[in-house]
């Protein structure tokens, strides 16, 4: 780990034990391989479940190598290589390394992981009862606590510690002190360089598995690039834009659904409107029009008061002036005979009552006639005048008004 990171190392340990504690690494692990079950077995290598560790063990003088949690070899070769027969050795000579490539060619470049292992007769592992602080300096506790639960230093071996689940004190916890000496697994790195064998941790041989500790110091670990873990970074950050995009689109058409609605409620506010008037308009003219043939209806006809005067009168009279006002007042001006016999010959009209002189009787001496102005009333049904709305009334009389 770099320099730059050594200060945040607690706090990233501190992340890994929570992540490892909880329930979702297990249930990721158990999702991911049932998704993988689904694809065409071509397909399932393209997604691989990360890592896949090997392991590497030398007996006897002989190297073994097997996959994580299974017994079964893939390959093992000798310390001394010879050239035996047809074998054909890489360009750099060493043999093993190709026999490692034929091993685990079927991997992923990217998730190959080749762990040595140990046997546990060269290894030493002490049980601690740690105080609960110690969590995040688990390694700098172990550095400490070295010379008392080992009989070596810390320059001597190769260590590690990992907590461990197991029942403790209140405000403790426990943890394991796995130590090997330098001087027992430096030979058998050297050699593994010797071949182009580089391991990517020590750790100790637990049945079929590993215990699952490295005891390499951090600078000696290889560094590895991960482009599968940034092209997922990648996809991720891609996923993330592509959804804040879909929500602010999503975001833009409720909008635009909003404007529009509100532009038609708008639009249709503004037709109930126009409805409305058109409605009240109609109302208005229909009354207007019901209310003028109902009057036409019950008002006598200038025609027909010309007809009855004309009836009524002799042909003796005839009229210098007819008017009728819009009270139903009926003038006469004229020139008779007889002037005063007029008012019996209107008496029985059925149109024209109230028949009376204004002002005298007077001879014209140019025709030997009297002149006289008589005035009347238009003798209207009274169904018509019981019927005349308000507004009819009060128009009619603001046109009487002199």
């Amino acid at each position: 780990m770099s320099t730059v990171m050594q200060p945040w190392r607690p706090w990233v340990d501190r992340l890994r034990r929570g992540w490892r504690a909880s329930p979702l690494p297990g249930f990721l692990d158990w999702w991911g391989g049932e998704l993988r079950n689904l694809l065409p077995v071509r397909w399932r290598g393209w997604f691989g479940s990360g890592a896949d560790w090997h392991l590497l063990q030398h007996v006897d003088g002989l190297w073994r190598l097997r996959r994580s949690g299974h017994s079964e070899l893939l390959a093992s070769w000798s310390d001394p290589v010879d050239a035996v027969g047809g074998d054909i050795r890489t360009s750099d000579g060493h043999l093993q390394s190709a026999v490692l490539e034929a091993a685990w060619r079927h991997v992923d470049r990217e998730d190959r992981r080749l762990a040595l292992l140990l046997p546990s007769a060269v290894v030493l592992r002490r049980t601690l009862a740690l105080p609960l602080a110690a969590r995040d300096n688990l390694q700098q506790v172990a550095a400490f606590e070295m010379d008392r639960q080992t009989p070596f230093s810390v320059a001597q071996v190769y260590y590690a510690a990992r907590e461990l689940t197991t029942p403790a004190p209140a405000g403790r916890f426990h943890a394991e002190l796995v130590v090997v000496k330098r001087d027992t697994v430096d030979p058998l790195l050297a050699n593994l360089r010797n071949q182009g064998i580089a391991v990517d941790a020590v750790d100790l041989a637990v049945a079929d598995a590993r215990l699952g500790v490295n005891l390499l110091p951090p600078e000696q670990i290889p560094r590895r690039t991960h482009p599968r873990r940034r092209l997922n970074l990648a996809l991720a950050a891609a996923c993330v834009l592509l959804l804040a995009l879909v929500l602010g689109e999503w975001r833009h058409n409720r909008q635009l659904a909003l404007v529009q609605m509100r532009s038609e409620v708008a639009a249709m506010g503004g037709e109930a409107q126009q409805v409305a008037a058109l409605r009240q308009q109609l109302q208005d003219n229909a009354g207007a029009a019901g209310f003028l043939a109902e009057r036409k209806k019950n008002t006598v006809s200038m025609l027909a008061l010309l007809q009855e005067t004309t009836a009524r009168l002799p042909d003796s009279a005839w009229l210098e002036r007819f008017s009728v006002d819009n009270t139903g007042q009926i003038g006469f001006q004229g020139q008779s005979k007889q002037a005063a016999k007029l008012l019996d010959t209107l008496k029985d009209s059925r149109l024209i009552t109230d028949a009376s002189f204004q002002g005298s009787i007077q001879p014209d001496p140019t025709t030997g006639k009297e002149r006289f102005y008589l005035t009347a009333r238009v003798n209207e049904p009274a169904a018509g005048k019981a019927k005349k709305p308000p507004a009819a009334a009060a128009s009619t009389d603001d046109g009487d008004t002199p």
